[in-house]
């Protein structure tokens, strides 16, 4: 486990290399993470102003206690609220973008796996096509992680565990199912369906793990992820080209 999360990392740093290597990837891959982060920044400020509002809504069981207690208890809602859309957010950050420039990263998987050996008789995806496996693959990886996210929320009011253990399996549940949504085109060009994707990338998770993990912490620095993102799609396609090509010891 911990040998492939080191070797996913390298293929985040190869992803790197093979994005910045050409000037027209790097805008390729940029530009729908712009059109994505201005969209994010609006949700984000809807959040932050109503944050008071949403709190007090959640809270409503509370309107009979005391002034100290019931604002002791939006306060801990409030900032449970803006963690767990942290924690979403990067997922709908890569999956937005994702759906919103699926003909650019497209064009940027075929480059990275031309370099690889190619895949024959490839199906081409087009971005109706790209736009619409990436919505479905949206709502079932954001559902999952709601699931997750419920039961951690609570959690997170246990004294320590809250506040170390919590925190640390939010990013790695986030983080795999990022690495899920990485190797979506890949995946797809080759007529995989989404069930596929799951139990072959389940085979390695530490490899999936040690690509998704950097890229969903880097992520959740401010503007990181317009250089982030495409660089992990690069990686996630060496990946995918490796496992698909049962080159699994050296993945």
């Amino acid at each position: 486990m911990i040998k492939d999360f080191g070797a996913g990392v390298g293929l985040l740093l190869r992803g790197f290399s093979l994005v910045f290597s050409s000037p027209k990837r790097v805008l390729m891959g940029a530009l729908p993470a712009v059109i994505t982060a201005v969209l994010m920044i609006g949700g984000w400020v809807l959040l932050v102003t109503n944050i008071d509002s949403i709190a007090g809504w959640l809270t409503g069981f509370a309107d009979s206690w005391s002034d100290t207690w019931k604002s002791v208890v939006e306060v801990a809602v409030g900032i449970s609220v803006i963690a767990a859309g942290l924690g979403l957010s990067v997922l709908l950050f890569t999956a937005i973008t994702l759906m919103i420039g699926g003909p650019f990263y497209e064009y940027i998987s075929e480059e990275v796996e031309d370099e690889l050996g190619g895949v024959p008789e490839a199906e081409q995806i087009g971005w109706w096509r790209g736009f619409l496996v990436g919505l479905r693959g949206t709502l079932l990886l954001v559902g999952t992680s709601i699931l997750f996210a419920i039961p951690l929320f609570f959690c997170g009011f246990i004294p320590i565990i809250g506040q170390t253990v919590v925190p640390v399996l939010a990013v790695l549940i986030n983080g795999y199912l990022l690495g899920i949504e990485l190797t979506g085109i890949p995946f797809t060009r080759r007529g995989r369906t989404f069930k596929q994707r799951r139990q072959i990338l389940a085979t390695r998770r530490g490899l999936v793990l040690g690509l998704a993990v950097p890229t969903y912490l880097l992520c959740l620095i401010p503007l990181a992820a317009l250089v982030v993102i495409p660089a992990a799609m690069a990686g996630g396609t060496v990946l995918s080209h490796r496992l698909l090509n049962g080159d699994r010891a050296t993945a």
